[in-house]
């Protein structure tokens, strides 16, 4: 029997782990399983109103928006995933979320995006997003606890359809819905696309230039989303989901050491 210290450098504190045949025949360990749940993966889909309300540069300040949102979270194909739908009188998936796995690519993406113009389908947007941007045919793995999945949208009007219904049925499905009004939107609308409680999923802003406001509070929100109780502080969680990896890595290192050392006993015996 033997011991390793690890040391967390976002709590400074060790815990002593007792590692031995039984713990190794649990690769995910007692260890894990008693520090902090393993991190989620995030399936996120922006639905963005591009409408004609929407001005040039109001939609720049959108983009980047969101392109300050995917500084924030750990995007990759084993971490979060992002897809993108756009949306006036019709609706346009942009990207799917098997499309990119490093910021960079998404980023520019995003850059690429186009305004549609006349028209706010809100509910259609909500119903392609559902049926199309959720479904493993567009990169999400489905039949996973573990794994979210998350929609926010942003819009400055009131939609032009029935969204009550379609958001139900979204949230039915398993999609947790956050609301994001701007200047003109409907905050009624906003509460019947949003899944409870309001208070933390629905949001508002008076300007697109000031949409910014909002990134620290989405970047606690997916973190939490992530972390499940890993942390007391949210903001800690990227540093704590880091360490679970090294630590991860280092036990299965471990593992295959001494799965080394039990046949080169039998082998020399």
């Amino acid at each position: 029997m033997f011991y390793l210290l690890f040391a967390n450098p976002t709590l400074i504190t060790g815990l002593l782990i007792d590692v031995n045949v039984s713990f190794f025949s649990g690769v995910e360990s007692r260890f894990l399983a008693g520090f902090k749940k393993k991190a989620e993966i995030i399936y996120l889909v922006f639905i963005i109103d591009s409408s004609r309300s929407v001005r040039p540069a109001e939609f720049a300040k959108a983009k980047e928006f969101l392109q300050d949102m995917v500084d924030t979270i750990d995007i990759g194909s084993d971490a979060t995933r992002v897809g993108l739908v756009n949306y006036a009188s019709t609706v346009q998936i942009e990207f799917l979320l098997k499309k990119y796995f490093d910021k960079s690519s998404l980023k520019q993406a995003v850059a690429r995006v186009e305004p549609l113009a006349s028209g706010t389908m809100t509910g259609m947007a909500i119903k392609t997003a559902m049926e199309k941007a959720f479904t493993e045919e567009a990169g999400a793995r489905t039949g996973f606890k573990s794994i979210a999945k998350v929609a926010i949208i942003v819009t400055d009007g009131r939609p032009q359809d029935k969204v009550e219904e379609v958001s139900a049925a979204a949230r039915a499905s398993g999609i947790e819905i956050y609301a994001v009004g701007v200047d003109r939107a409907d905050m009624a609308s906003l509460r019947l696309m949003a899944s409870p409680p309001h208070d933390d999923h629905v949001f508002y802003v008076e300007t697109y230039g000031v949409i910014e406001k909002l990134t620290s509070k989405f970047r606690e929100t997916l973190c939490e989303e992530m972390r499940g109780e890993i942390t007391q502080d949210a903001c800690m969680c990227e540093a704590q989901i880091l360490f679970q990896k090294k630590v991860q890595s280092t036990i299965q290192d471990l593992n295959r050491k001494h799965i080394l050392f039990l046949t080169l006993k039998e082998t020399m015996y």
